[in-house]
């Protein structure tokens, strides 16, 4: 039998996507209001790999991602995807969000993200929201699975994930 034990410590993430680049400074100083400094800024991305959310939000959206330098418990993801959800509606006008928070966190050896919608891959996590395996680590690369989002199987996206990936283990004291 397996000896139950608390998880590691993980390293959030949170994919933001605007259609107004003049709202990221306002959103990552919530962010890190809420989650302490930031360790890791993306470049800005155009975001091109599908047109889902030109509806809502426009066209010529931009993502970026950020990383905290605070480490997690996975179990929180839970609140904080309530949290990043109800930013989204204080940025929203007209019901239409012009800001989508995507929080996830990655270890060693894989990227979670958090959804509150069900899919086949999706495993319910409680309070309405669910976790997905989007990548995973082997030969010294994210890897995709057939379900990952074209974006995040773009080498731009993984080298990001990469490089985050470093920064948490040196906290860890593995690099």
């Amino acid at each position: 039998m397996g000896k139950i034990s608390c998880p590691s410590k993980v390293k959030l993430i949170i994919g933001i996507i605007t259609n107004s680049l003049s709202l990221l400074p306002k959103v990552e100083k919530l962010l890190q209001k809420k989650f302490g400094p930031i360790d890791f800024h993306s470049p800005i991305i155009d975001f091109i790999y599908t047109n889902y959310y030109e509806k809502e939000m426009g066209e010529n959206l931009k993502r970026k991602f950020v990383s905290f330098e605070k480490l997690i418990f996975p179990v929180e993801i839970i609140a904080i995807k309530h949290y990043t959800n109800k930013l989204e509606k204080k940025f929203s006008h007209q019901s239409k969000r012009n800001v989508n928070l995507d929080p996830g966190y990655l270890n060693e050896g894989k990227l979670i993200l958090a959804s509150t919608k069900d899919n086949l891959q999706r495993i319910y996590l409680g309070k309405g929201i669910y976790a997905e395996v989007t990548l995973y680590f082997k030969n010294g690369e994210f890897q995709p699975f057939m379900w990952t989002y074209p974006d995040y199987c773009s080498p731009e996206y993984r080298n990001i994930f990469k490089q985050i990936r470093n920064i948490f283990r040196k906290q860890i004291g593995k690099a």
